[in-house]
């Protein structure tokens, strides 16, 4: 990955840790002065931000390395790892919260200066929409899944904090208008409902983690471009097969066998290999590619037949010309 790029990641990390800080210790003062529990949850929702927030910013730091002698594929997979890790953190801070509401349901008690509660949860929003949409837009452009984990992560404390602002905002109304009704219960059960939202959120990321660690192939998309791309190739590619792909964090890997004419010098061949890798590192930058080419001889596999870009006629033609040579 070029210096820019590794830079631009670092950078969005360090500011997610550094956010994810100051939250923390914003929200836990208020919740614990107030004695508001979804305040309290969602501060110890921002500390198990703030863990993966560090882990992230771990992981793209150990990613951004060069492939070594022990890791000759580079460290992309930390990333996947680290997505992993971030999404059983959501479900643990999830389970903590759900517990605390429930006993509170159970031993409710009134809520003080529900204002501050709501002008915590202002701040709280704003601050992790703009960092996650950093961590995003990083994060899509160079594919990076700690990054977009990361930004998961904080676009989830946008909408639970607002419902959470919600909550208090109704009792804080509650307090003016109906004085002597009791909406305090609305406070746990927003707390409810942002764990619940947590743990969406956890699944999505789990399945994304898992999907590249047990190298998935890549997008449906991704390789109907592959293969638009070699069947424009035609009549100097016959035929493509074993085609497969996969990525490891950032990066992508894709390799397949190319049938071209048996006639073909090793030059020539090897011409058509540098452009097609020069094509495809221009389309996916962060792309390993093999190329394994192969001579057309006529004695065609069903793999061969399968990728064969050749009409019918021509292909029974070089079976023809072979077997006249033979």
């Amino acid at each position: 990955m070029n210096t820019d790029a590794q830079r631009q990641k670092n950078s969005v990390a360090l500011l997610s840790v550094i956010s994810n800080s100051v939250l923390v210790v914003f929200k836990l003062a208020v919740g614990v002065i107030i004695g508001s529990v979804s305040v309290i949850s969602e501060a110890i929702h921002s500390g198990m931000d703030l863990v993966a927030a560090v882990i992230a910013l771990v992981a793209v730091r150990i990613s951004g390395r060069s492939p070594d002698e022990d890791h000759a594929f580079g460290h992309g997979k930390v990333e996947d790892i680290s997505a992993a890790v971030e999404a059983l953190l959501i479900v643990a801070a999830a389970a903590w919260i759900i517990y605390e509401a429930v006993m509170k349901l159970l031993s409710p008690h009134p809520i003080e200066g529900v204002s501050w509660g709501v002008l915590v949860m202002l701040i709280s929003a704003i601050a992790n929409l703009v960092v996650s949409q950093m961590l995003f837009k990083v994060g899509k452009k160079t594919e990076s899944a700690a990054l977009i984990a990361d930004g998961w992560h904080l676009r989830t404390d946008v909408y639970t904090s607002v419902g959470v602002m919600a909550g208090l905002g109704i009792i804080l109304v509650g307090e003016r208008l109906l004085p002597g009704v009791n909406l305090y219960w609305l406070d746990p059960v927003a707390a409810i409902v942002v764990a619940l939202l947590i743990l969406r959120a956890a699944l999505r990321l789990t399945i994304h983690a898992v999907r590249d660690l047990m190298d998935t192939s890549t997008s449906p998309l991704e390789k109907a471009w592959i293969r638009a791309y070699l069947k424009r190739l035609y009549p100097t590619v016959l035929s493509f097969h074993r085609l497969r792909t996969r990525k490891a964090g950032p990066e992508r890997f894709i390799d397949f066998h190319m049938v071209v004419h048996s006639d073909m010098t090793v030059s020539e061949s090897h011409k058509i290999a540098d452009k097609i890798l020069e094509d495809f590192k221009a389309h996916f930058p962060n792309a390993d590619v093999i190329l394994h080419i192969e001579p057309c001889d006529g004695k065609c596999s069903q793999a061969c037949i399968s990728g064969c870009l050749l009409s019918d006629e021509e292909r029974a033609a070089i079976h023809l010309s072979r077997s006249h040579l033979s």
